[in-house]
């Protein structure tokens, strides 16, 4: 990361990190030797704020504990929508259920939902992300999710739009290759997919994304860049 700040790029760090505030988030990898900021994170709570502002929408929420103070200054009394984050260990059959019958008590339901992973790579294994469960929601309710974050064309709108920058001088590295890689795509930038993290061999033979090119970590991501200046 030093290496491309030093060679005058742009960098945005966007997240679908719904487990912890972006203040948490941005201290965990300064811990680990990332010079990274709060304003160069582009993450899904903020993003969702602002579109409940705009519409004047007060939400009941079903995200993970850490991340409610994301939404402090967002009215919560008498919801007339439902917010759905990865919970994590909030995700009970209980808590479900309440979302449910907010949900389904509306004439019109409103689900927004913080991403659309299907899962994710902790230190322990694979664990089930927002995706499945707002799907659950979907199904349950016959309503369809308004996402935030990624692979949501806005979400990577309003990143490139922080740096302003074209989409057609962007490059996203990810390991995810629908929501980074595909989201990045549509939106006209170029992608690059590390095999770390998440990275599964059979990413490679995806029936619909082709990333930019394959690059074995992140270090060799900054290298193939670097070489295109």
């Amino acid at each position: 990361l030093n290496r491309i700040k030093a060679s005058g790029l742009k960098l945005r760090f966007c997240t679908n990190e719904t487990q912890a505030t972006r203040a948490k988030f941005v201290k965990k990898l300064q811990g680990m030797g990332f010079d990274i900021s709060v304003d160069e994170v582009t993450a899904p709570a903020p993003a969702a704020c602002c579109i409940l502002k705009e519409r004047s929408l007060r939400p009941h929420l079903l995200v993970h504990n850490d991340l409610v103070p994301e939404f402090s200054e967002i009215d919560k009394a008498n919801p007339n929508c439902v917010v759905i984050g990865d919970a994590a260990e909030n995700f009970t059959y209980a808590n479900l259920n309440e979302a449910f019958r907010v949900l389904i008590g509306m004439e019109k339901p409103v689900l927004i939902s913080l991403g659309r992973g299907r899962y994710y790579k902790e230190t322990d294994g694979l664990k089930l992300d927002v995706g499945a469960y707002m799907k659950a929601l979907e199904y349950a309710c016959d309503v369809q999710a308004e996402v935030v974050g990624k692979p949501a064309k806005m979400f990577f709108e309003s990143a490139l739009a922080e740096m302003g920058v074209p989409p057609q001088q962007a490059i996203m590295i990810g390991d995810d290759i629908v929501n980074d890689v595909g989201g990045a795509q549509r939106c006209g930038m170029r992608a690059l997919q590390v095999r770390t993290g998440k990275y599964r061999p059979c990413d490679e033979n995806h029936p619909h994304v082709k990333p930019d090119a394959y690059v074995n970590n992140l270090a060799e991501a900054v290298d193939v860049i670097l070489q295109q200046l």
